[in-house]
């Protein structure tokens, strides 16, 4: 059975919120392309989508399914790590960007996130996001490597600067099977 309320739903909520028509967003982790179509229906025909992913299974994936919703015009995709997208959007020009950490749905499993260039990848966007703009991440835990990820994730979210940045981080106390966590920095 489906929850009526899940973690991609918050994610889309507050992206929602942040996000306007114009705009340039980035999805560093593209997988099925689905949070790339989402944010391509909110920056509108003038607004611009830059889509990160390692395998090309996940760019086709995205590519096919934004051809299907005629956003190809307004997105970017580069298969490289998500590591690389400061070289793709200018510091204080993003007004989100987009993070699902753990492995390609219904892909191979070898293949996911990794703590150390998700950090290295968050700090890139911590620079690359305007004021007012958003980084919004799902971390999927689980499995031999997603435990570690998440932990290393939460620490490194919470020496973030409390000054310029706020950190919210959702859990669902009670739900079985670690659950995805969203996590939201936003930018004062």
């Amino acid at each position: 059975m489906r929850k009526t309320f899940n973690a991609l739903d918050i994610a889309r909520s507050v992206i929602s919120s942040r996000v306007k028509k114009g705009d340039i967003c980035i999805d560093a982790t593209a997988g099925r392309g689905n949070d790339t179509a989402y944010l391509c229906s909110l920056v509108g025909e003038n607004g611009r989508v830059i889509a990160f992913d390692i395998q090309q299974e996940a760019i086709n994936s995205t590519q096919k399914l934004l051809e299907e919703r005629g956003f190809s015009d307004r997105v970017q995709l580069v298969k490289a790590s998500h590591v690389m997208m400061d070289s793709y959007a200018e510091e204080n020009t993003v007004s989100c960007i987009t993070f699902n950490f753990g492995w390609l749905p219904g892909g191979d499993h070898t293949i996911h996130t990794n703590a150390d260039t998700d950090i290295e990848a968050v700090k890139k966007a911590l620079r690359l996001i305007k004021p007012g703009g958003l980084i919004s991440m799902v971390i999927y835990s689980g499995r031999e490597t997603g435990f570690e990820e998440k932990e290393r994730l939460i620490e490194f979210v919470k020496t973030v600067d409390s000054d310029e940045y706020s950190v919210i981080t959702v859990d669902f106390s009670n739900r079985p099977n670690c659950p995805p966590m969203p996590v939201f920095i936003l930018r004062e």
